[in-house]
Formats: structure tokens, sequence, C-alpha cells
């Protein structure tokens, strides 16, 4: 007698979107009391637990791959953390608890908290190591911007792609030092530069809005886990992603080593990063340009999500309406 292999269960993108919107908003309504606090570890932290409590009730065999670290470096959510009650599919999950705690911290725009959800196998476990990155939003071709062009070569092919000038195009852009160069060049062209502190993942959303955002292309460099987690969105809100690798020393080569990775030059598209269907969920924390924060009004707290799919391309914004309990 014959005995038949167990059924493996399905990634029902659509029954666990909503669950995953949950996770999202708990970890946004865990930080709501740190807003402008000035305490960026405990805002973190109160995100972390609410983000793990609500994705240990969710009919998963989850496992961490994009977290807050290495199993040595984070108590929780590290990466290779398993979560959820062991019943139902077998998935990645890429997080970030709270996208911009810093701007949390300081009541800044743009803070987040974040999650993406696809089949086992289908997220890049990305080191943690910087990468290079640029985006633009939907409905170009693919090679109208690539990394191998100079950032004012990347302004002008833009431009022309969209029959605009270059005068037109404005470009986001995280303030840091190691960006003044580029910044100059991109001025020199005379397009805007949109700086922006923290929240890279926001940073390159924008670009799949221009219209809404006033953002048309995204370039530097940032977390490569960030990028993970942008590429996502874009897979779901349509948008082009590039990025690379960028390593310091060897130490950062070996962790990527141990993530798998061994072409070190390898420029990896948004459908490498994430290679199947995949489910994407933020709340804002703060008021930035695609979310709105918490609101916090007499007896209860409202919080604005936006949950994605890419399989559909359907993009749904929830606000949800929490009571505050005493």
């Amino acid at each position: 007698m014959t005995v038949a292999p167990p059924k493996v269960a399905e990634f029902q993108d659509r029954l666990l979107s909503l669950g995953l919107a949950r996770v999202s908003e708990a970890a946004a309504l865990a930080s709501a009391g740190l807003i402008g606090r000035g305490d960026e570890k405990a805002a973190d932290q109160a995100a972390v637990n609410a983000m793990r409590d609500q994705l240990n009730l969710l009919d998963i065999k989850g496992v961490v791959v994009i977290g807050e670290g290495e199993r040595d470096e984070a108590p929780m959510l590290y990466i290779g953390e398993e979560v959820g009650t062991g019943n139902g599919p077998a998935v990645d999950i890429a997080l970030d608890p709270l996208e911009g705690t810093t701007l949390t911290a300081k009541d800044m725009p743009n803070a987040l908290t974040v999650i993406a959800m696809a089949p086992r196998g289908s997220l890049l476990h990305a080191p943690d190591v910087y990468m290079e990155k640029l985006a633009i939003g939907p409905g170009h071709r693919i090679g109208t911007v690539t990394l191998t062009m100079t950032p004012s070569e990347r302004v002008s092919a833009l431009a022309a792609a969209k029959g605009c000038s270059t005068n037109d195009i404005t470009v986001c852009v995280l303030e840091r030092p190691r960006h003044e160069e580029m910044i100059a060049e991109i001025r020199s062209t005379g397009a805007a530069i949109r700086l922006i502190t923290d929240g890279d993942v926001a940073g390159v959303m924008h670009c799949a809005e221009p219209d809404l955002t006033g953002i048309d292309m995204y370039m530097g460099s940032g977390g490569a886990p960030e990028g993970v987690l942008a590429a996502a969105a874009l897979k779901c809100m349509g948008g082009q992603f590039f990025g690379k690798l960028l390593f310091r020393n060897d130490d950062e080569r070996a962790r990527a080593r141990k993530a798998g990775i061994e072409n070190f030059d390898r420029v990896y598209t948004r459908d490498d990063l994430v290679r199947g269907d995949v489910i994407f969920a933020a709340t804002g924390v703060t008021d930035g340009s695609l979310l709105a924060g918490i609101k916090r009004e007499p007896g209860h707290l409202t919080t604005e999500t936006i949950l994605m799919r890419s399989k559909t391309g359907s993009v749904r914004r929830m606000t949800y309406r929490n009571p505050i309990r005493r």
C-alpha cells in the first residue's frame, strides 16, 4: 500500500493578507505612546514585541529572513526565527517593526511599521550590509535607468522617458555624508532632491506613486535588508528596483557568504530579490506622504494601513479605529 505524501499547505495570499495588516497595525499602535518621546530603543522594542505576538497568532510556518539581526544580535524576530502557529503554509517573512525609530522618537515624518510575506524560498536572505539602490515607478521599459549610469545620466534618461525636462524630475535621497557628491551631480542637471533623514523603504515606495508623492526616482546606498522590503512593495505597486551589495571589509563578505551569496558583483532586480508572489503591509506611525500617522482622539487611536498583493496588483488602504483600553 502506497502512502500519499502529506499535502503541503498553499500560500493563500488573499486569506493571509488581512492577518498581515493586523500585524502591522499592532506594531504601530504599540509605538504610539512613544512618538516624540526621544527614546528610540523603547519605541522599537514596543513595536517588536507587538509584531511578534501577532505573527504567532497566524496559521503559518513562518521563518524570518529579514529581521532585527542575527540570532546572537537580537532576542526576538531575529533572522531564522520561526513564527506562527506551525499550521498552514511555509512562508518567508521580511519585516521592520519600526522603520524610522529616530523619526518616531523625534516625531518626524514617514515612520512606518513594515512587513512582507511570501512562499518559502521567495525572498533573498540579504546580509546586513549596504546596498546601492535605484528605483523608479511603473510604466517605463526595463533599462530606462541602470546602476551603470551616472546619477546625472539616470536623471536625463528618466526625463526623456517621461517626456519632460530634467528640471521636472525629483529624486529622493537619504541625507548622508557619503551622498554629497551624488547630490551635487543630481542638482547639476536641474533636478530637485527630496532629502530624507531615515526610512528608505518609504523613500523607495514614493517612486511608485509620483503623482501623489512628487517623487520620480530614488537613488543612493542604504541597508540591504531594507532593499528587499522596498522591492516587495514595488512588486505590488509597480515599478523597477535595482540593487547591488556593497562591502566595506572581509567581515561583511563573510556575512554575505553565510547568507548564501557568492556573486558579490551581482546587480539584483526587483524580481531577483522577491522571486514569488508577495503580500505587503505598512502602517503609518507618523504622518507621511504615503500614509497618515497615528491619530489620538478621546477614547481611541486611529491608524492608516496600506495592504498590497502582487498576484492581483491590488492596493487597499484601511483605517482602523482602535478603542483605548484602560
